[in-house]
């Protein structure tokens, strides 16, 4: 344990990070649980929601590489606090009111998406991985992230009985508290201290150099392609999968069983590939992911539908969920160093923001044009084959600078 975690205020970090990833994407995990209290409720139709949530997967992904930047510069902690009371904000509007038009966009698309920038995934994962060297990065990230599949896993199981026993709003009020929780959670994501053996590599590179070094590293675009693909599948899924079930006749608790299953799961994905990432290829690692997520998903569509094959996909899908997350931060920070982490790992995480948008408004765009989710899944298995052929070529050796550009 001693060699794994370098110093306490690692330590402090690695468990204050957790809280944050477990509030911040277990909510997040929630939201399509919301769908029919919602359509009756507020009157927002598939398409409607589908937006919303789209717009929330592109505000997040973009404003996470501007808290990244602010991270980097001010702290971890400050960004992520700063967050979760944005986040706040667009719960407390999304159930005291206005609600409706164009306030249901901006409460739940812009002001939550916003809040996740900061709170979800890219500043927390990052800022964790700068306090770890490489041979121990990608476990510590992957822990990191099986903190979200421990929200994942309780989120639902609560959302779902709450949304029966209180209603939506009250439901969304008792989220207000996990948000506290969060916000407190925030201030101990401690900065690495300067002096450590592994900032002395790149201290001295620049914002705007490290910028153009990126954005001319060939595997970085590759790696930038390849989370968009990983954005479309998983939103899609959060989002679309109670209608999907609903329609195939396995409405009610099947989707929870999905989701939660999911969460689950995705424990054992994400701490498997973590640890995996300390012994082999981290490039290889995506591609065995991303074609795994294309036999899935063959197999859950393809099939006819009942309680067996929901299983089967909650477990399944679940280990691949955020899989992708350890192995390519840690192409990130082996490649490019840890001082501008979370700003690099931000705009990859923007890719993934774009997928996600075009997952969840795409799927509930063919639904009420076409009836029917089928050209979304089938996107989806096309995109898992180009996401597979991608990741082989990227060079993963760190870059060596020379003196006088660092």
């Amino acid at each position: 344990m001693d060699k794994f975690i370098p110093t306490k205020i690692a330590l402090i970090a690695l468990l204050a990070a957790c809280f944050v990833i477990l509030v911040s994407m277990g909510l997040r995990q929630t939201f399509g649980l919301f769908f029919s209290a919602f359509e009756q409720g507020l009157n927002i139709t598939r398409t409607e929601f589908g937006l919303a949530i789209g717009i929330q997967m592109l505000f997040w992904g973009m404003f996470a590489p501007l808290f990244g930047v602010i991270a980097d510069k001010f702290g971890g902690n400050k960004a992520v606090f700063i967050g979760f009371v944005i986040f706040g904000l667009g719960i407390y509007m999304l159930y005291s009111g206005p609600n409706t038009g164009i306030f249901f966009q901006l409460s739940l698309g812009v002001l939550v998406g916003t809040a996740l920038g900061a709170t979800a995934m890219s500043v927390p994962v990052s800022e964790v991985g700068k306090h770890f060297p490489n041979e121990s990065r990608s476990m510590a990230t992957g822990i990191v992230t099986a903190a979200a599949s421990i929200g994942y896993f309780l989120s639902p199981l609560f959302t779902k009985y709450s949304l029966g026993a209180v209603g939506w709003e009250n439901t969304l009020k008792y989220f207000m508290y996990f948000i506290l929780f969060g916000l407190v959670a925030s201030i101990f994501i401690l900065p690495r201290r300067e002096n450590s053996q592994a900032f002395k590599v790149d201290k001295k590179q620049t914002f705007s150099a490290a910028l153009r070094e990126a954005f001319s590293h060939k595997g970085y675009l590759l790696l930038n392609a390849g989370f968009f693909v990983c954005g479309f599948q998983i939103t899609m899924v959060a989002t679309h999968i109670p209608g999907y079930m609903q329609d195939k006749g396995l409405g009610g608790w099947s989707a929870t069983i999905i989701l939660a299953l999911i969460g689950f799961f995705n424990i054992v994905g994400t701490l498997g590939i973590g640890y995996l990432g300390t012994k082999y290829s981290k490039k290889l690692l995506l591609s065995i992911l991303y074609f795994s997520r294309a036999v899935v998903i063959c197999i859950f569509i393809f099939l006819p539908p009942s309680i067996y094959t929901a299983i089967f996909f909650g477990i399944t899908f679940g280990m691949l969920w955020l899989s992708t997350v350890p192995p390519t931060n840690g192409i990130v920070a082996q490649i490019f160093g840890t001082k501008y982490l979370s700003t690099l790992f931000g705009i990859v995480f923007l890719s993934h923001q774009f997928g996600a948008f075009a997952g969840a408004f795409l799927g509930g765009y063919f639904y009420d044009v076409f009836g029917s989710y089928d050209y979304a899944w089938y996107i989806a298995i096309a995109l898992s084959i180009f996401a597979t052929l991608i990741h082989l070529p990227i060079d993963e050796k760190p870059i060596v600078r020379a003196e006088q550009t660092i």
